[in-house]
């Protein structure tokens, strides 16, 4: 072997184990960013989406009190935090001082449960072993409670544990608030260095139109939730009126509240159809069945209302989105109800422009009179642009 083919295959083992070496560095890097930044991703994550979706409401604002938009920034966040945080921390305290007290009457045996009515024993299904515990219950009480400690203390581990939860997400989504005041704050750089993200993803051309098509998805969603949180809180509240359920306006906001952290409604609804039942049962059995009916249906009305709602405005198809939220929403959490959707949409726009380049090129050899017809199809028509 020559010496110029010993230097040659030298120099080859030498990048090679210097790529190595350079890859692994920015291995090791990123995995300690990924580390570092993990415990934050989810406000932060959410402190975006909130940001792209109010950033229109922000520019608004900043152009009425003189172009200020960190000022609005900060007005819209402060706003956001007495409209849903004071609420929040009321019914906490209050749900708190209700549990200890109860906790307190049981432990003193000074706790009382009235009789069901005999009505009750009518329910379907659940109607005979709900009024025989019922009757033990206000038989006595201390004695059904030691017959069913172990179901009592299942019960009140996932009572507490859904409490926390719901709390946990109502203060990320408190301080994703925060986070997007701060972002929209810097709007405008802040979407010039995504825009130079994007084109260095995939070029001058593509960039600008992935990030609208970006923006476009998450706003949309974000009306869609909103919108579809807002029809279903008003269809409750009115069902809180009609069935004579204290504070009936409160109920109806902390279900817009719920509804936008995407807690299923029915942890409101049901407790209403209890409340119907064990408190307000003198309007009789057939008023009772038709508020129960009411309540079921407005449960249920985000099943029908977000696949109309959601997708309006975006160049993917609805189904893409819906599937997007969805599958983000199971895989992910409130992320992924945002994130699914700009993945899901964002893939199927290249996708069909690989398709239609495609077709396209393969158009010519045949016919030179057909690929103009395609082209002329392709291209966006005056009403549309």
């Amino acid at each position: 072997m020559s010496n110029q083919d010993t230097s040659s295959e030298q120099s080859v083992s030498s990048v090679m184990v210097e790529g190595l070496i350079r890859f692994g560095l920015i291995a090791v890097i990123l995995f300690l960013c990924i580390q570092v930044f993990s415990p934050f991703a989810r406000i932060v994550g959410l402190g975006l989406i909130l940001a792209i979706a109010l950033y229109p409401l922000n520019q608004a604002l900043a152009n009425r009190i003189g172009c200020r938009p960190g000022l609005a920034a900060t007005l819209l966040v402060i706003g956001g935090l007495l409209l849903l945080g004071l609420p929040t921390v009321m019914l906490g305290g209050s749900m708190a001082d209700q549990a200890n007290q109860l906790y307190s009457n049981i432990e003193s045996g000074t706790l009382k449960v009235s009789a069901p009515a005999p009505a009750v024993a009518d329910w379907p299904l659940v109607g005979e072993p709900l009024y025989q515990a019922w009757s033990k219950m206000a038989e006595d009480l201390q004695g059904f409670v030691e017959a069913n400690h172990a179901k009592i203390r299942e019960f009140s581990r996932w009572a507490v544990a859904t409490a926390a939860s719901i709390a946990g997400a109502i203060l990320a989504f408190l301080g994703s608030l925060i986070v997007a005041g701060i972002i929209m704050a810097f709007g405008e750089s802040g979407s010039a260095a995504m825009g130079r993200i994007f084109n260095r993803l995939s070029d001058s051309s593509q960039g600008p139109r992935l990030q609208t098509l970006s923006t476009a998805t998450i706003r949309s969603v974000a009306m869609g939730v909103v919108g579809v949180s807002f029809i279903q809180a008003l269809l409750l509240g009115i069902g809180f009126i009609l069935a004579g359920i204290p504070a009936p306006g409160i109920l109806a906001l902390i279900a817009l509240f719920l509804g936008i952290l995407q807690v299923p409604a029915m942890v409101i609804a049901l407790p209403a159809i209890a409340y119907i039942w064990l408190v307000g049962g003198d309007d009789g059995s057939l008023i009772n069945i038709a508020l129960t009916v009411y309540f079921l249906i407005s449960m249920l009305a985000d099943n029908v209302l977000k696949p109309i709602m959601l997708g309006r405005g975006v160049e993917a198809p609805m189904p893409v989105i819906l599937i997007g939220a969805m599958g983000g929403m199971i895989s992910f959490g409130i992320i992924g109800l945002f994130s699914g959707p700009v993945i899901l949409a964002t893939a199927y726009v290249v996708f069909m422009e690989w398709v239609d380049e495609g077709s396209v090129a393969d158009v010519p050899s045949q016919d030179p009179a057909a690929a103009a017809i395609v082209n002329d199809a392709q291209s966006p028509q005056p009403d549309q642009q």
